[in-house]
Order: structure tokens, then sequence, then C-alpha cells
């Protein structure tokens, strides 16, 4: 993994609080950098939309099967293991279509 993919991610990490005590020195110092305050921006910014209400929609019913339906679809790369599909996102009929804008 390359520098600035590394430092990405922790700012990523810091960002979502998930950043462990032993790698705040590096985050910092990313930090003072204009590459790293803008990810700082860009990963609150995305933090905060992820959070709103107002950008908040509800997936369409049904949602998660289509896109497991549609994954399973596509070929897996080779050499890979064949992986069970996860438990429904959203339990059936709670989730409402997103309103056409």
């Amino acid at each position: 993994m390359d520098t600035h993919t590394r430092l990405h991610e922790t700012i990523s990490a810091l960002a979502d609080g998930e950043l462990a005590a032993s790698e705040l020195e590096l985050a910092f110092a990313a930090l003072d950098t204009p590459s790293g305050r803008q990810a700082w921006d860009a990963y609150r910014h995305i933090g905060d939309v992820l959070r709103s209400e107002q950008y908040c929609h509800a997936l369409s019913a049904h949602f998660d099967a289509r896109m497991a339906s549609r994954l399973a679809a596509e070929p897996s790369p080779e050499g890979t293991a064949h992986v069970e599909p996860l438990p429904p996102l959203v339990p059936p009929g709670v989730a409402e279509p997103l309103a056409q804008r």
C-alpha cells in the first residue's frame, strides 16, 4: 500500500472514530498537509451526509435480494472461494421505495 493511500485510510479512521491511539501522531501529521486537510474535509462531509435525515432514504423493498442476485450473476475472479450471501439488510416489507424526484 502506498503512503498516500495509508494516510487517507488513517484520516478516514480518525473521522469515523476508529483510529487506534498508536496512530494518532501519524493522523495529526497527515492533517498538517493540504492533501490531508482536503481528505479530512471530504470524509467529514461524507459522514455528515450519511448521518443526515435530509439525505436519508430507505431502500426499496427487496433491494438486498436484487443486489445479491446481480452480484451472484457476476463472474468471480479465479481462485476465489464461494461466499454465502449475507442476511437481508432490511426485513422484507419494512422499507418503502425511494420517492421519484
